[in-house]
């Protein structure tokens, strides 16, 4: 797929991310959010970070012409298997990950928090977002992926959805989870200023640098993951509901 500026500029840049999810890198690399608020168009993003259009359209062409994406094509998945792996893959990894990252941050911050006070902080925003993410996935996996699968089997068995959910459209669950999803999304943008962009200083210790990269680590898996439920899951599943609705 090739990329041009007049034909392209207007399309999301949760849309471009979904196409092909090399093009990711290069919206991480210039600070571009393509999954909590990925609804902005490739303009509006580059008159937001002022970033040459042109410059950045070339990129992205250039991550989507390397040849065939070694990433699985996401949008091909059914709901249900797509569901399958967010849980195994990402929720697996947050519930793994966040005991690890807790105690490195701790030990830096009880360590170097006299000559870096911004570990203090760094420290408060990962253990707010452990509890709130722990939180916001038990509500996806007891309440909105529960909902989802029901109407993909009953779509697979060629049935309308003749019983409605408690919560009404899948649009109420949905709306919330994403308005949580930019609370983090946004608390990373936090995190990447209060690191120096996961940068240690020149003084950090081996556990100071390991905390470092794996904070990193986690908010691009957590990008990855809210990308495919904003940007490729929740649009597959509100779809499916509007066409077993109707009459």
């Amino acid at each position: 797929m090739i990329l041009t500026e007049k034909a392209n500029t207007g399309a999301t840049v949760g849309s471009i991310v979904a196409q092909n999810f090399r093009t990711a890198d290069v919206f991480r690399k210039h600070g571009i959010d393509f999954c909590c608020r990925g609804g902005k168009t490739i303009a509006e993003a580059c008159v937001e970070k002022e970033i040459d259009t042109e410059e950045l359209m070339a990129e992205l062409t250039g991550a989507m012409d390397e040849g065939v994406s070694a990433d699985r094509d996401y949008k091909t998945l059914s709901p249900d298997d797509l569901i399958v792996h967010i849980l195994d893959v990402h929720h697996a990894y947050v519930r793994e990950n966040i005991p690890h990252l807790m105690a490195y941050l701790e030990k830096i911050k009880k360590v170097h928090g006299a000559n870096h006070p911004e570990l203090v902080e760094v420290y408060q925003e990962f253990s707010e977002c452990a509890r709130e993410l722990t939180h916001h996935m038990l509500k996806e996996e007891n309440v909105l992926f529960p909902a989802i699968r029901k109407l993909w089997a009953a779509a697979e068995k060629g049935e309308k959805l003749t019983d409605g959910f408690f919560f009404g459209t899948l649009d109420n669950p949905v709306s919330l989870m994403k308005h949580e999803h930019e609370i983090e999304g946004d608390r990373f943008m936090r995190l990447v200023q209060l690191t120096n962009n996961y940068m240690p200083p020149e003084d950090a210790c081996t556990t100071y640098k390991v905390a470092f990269m794996k904070l990193e680590d986690f908010q691009n898996d957590l990008f990855t993951h809210i990308h495919l439920e904003n940007n490729i899951l929740f649009p597959k599943a509100i779809e499916l509901e509007s066409s077993m609705t109707k009459n």
